[in-house]
């Protein structure tokens, strides 16, 4: 049975541009894939913990060592990180918030990068330890950004990749900038939900 990981940000939940735009490649997906799972995982209606001394030094002992509370921050983590372990597809819906990802998501990324679990340290650099899984990433933003304006995008592809996961990023930009640039952009993004969907989930 396939299954797809689906992390949505948008404090607007279902109603964000993101989460539409994800959701609507997740009900082509579920079509081409009629007995697969979904699990959703909502950033902003129920939010990671922010990383702190505690918690991070959990991560660092050893197994053996650990107290009962940091056996409860640590299981915490696995939890999350075996959500990732069992989907083949990992959808993400970001939208731009002060020119960056949402802080839940930082967050969520701070408990699942863990050295020796998601990624190894090695003579050729950092190492990956989720491969063979493949994320579709759903961007929206108010404004127009593009090269060094840019920190959204790069911060995504550079995480993901980092455990990895190789990423598809599809991106709605100028939300804010009216009517008519609202709809030229997402219907640019669906026109691409449609390709990815026809050429990536056809096999």
């Amino acid at each position: 049975m396939s299954t797809l990981l689906y992390v949505r940000t948008s404090l607007y939940g279902s109603q964000g541009a993101s989460s539409q735009l994800a959701e609507r490649f997740i009900a082509e997906w579920r079509t081409r894939n009629p007995g697969g799972h979904v699990i959703v995982r909502d950033l902003a209606a129920d939010p990671v913990p922010h990383l702190t001394a505690d918690r991070f030094q959990a991560f660092n002992t050893p197994a053996e060592n650990r107290t009962p509370e940091q056996r409860e921050i640590v299981a915490y983590s696995d939890a999350l990180i075996d959500e990732l372990r069992a989907a083949e597809t990992i959808v993400l819906g970001v939208p731009m918030y002060n020119f960056g990802v949402p802080s839940t998501l930082r967050t969520y990324f701070d408990h699942i990068a863990r050295a020796g679990v998601t990624f190894r340290y090695t003579s050729a650099g950092p190492e990956g330890l989720l491969t063979g899984r493949r994320a579709y990433v759903f961007l929206t933003r108010g404004g127009v950004y593009g090269g060094s304006a840019d920190a959204q995008a790069p911060y995504l592809r550079q995480f993901l990749r980092f455990i990895g996961i190789e990423p598809e990023l599809v991106i709605a930009e100028g939300l804010s900038l009216g009517d008519e640039s609202w709809q030229k952009s997402l219907a640019a993004a669906r026109e691409q939900i449609a390709g990815l969907t026809a050429v990536e989930l056809a096999a």
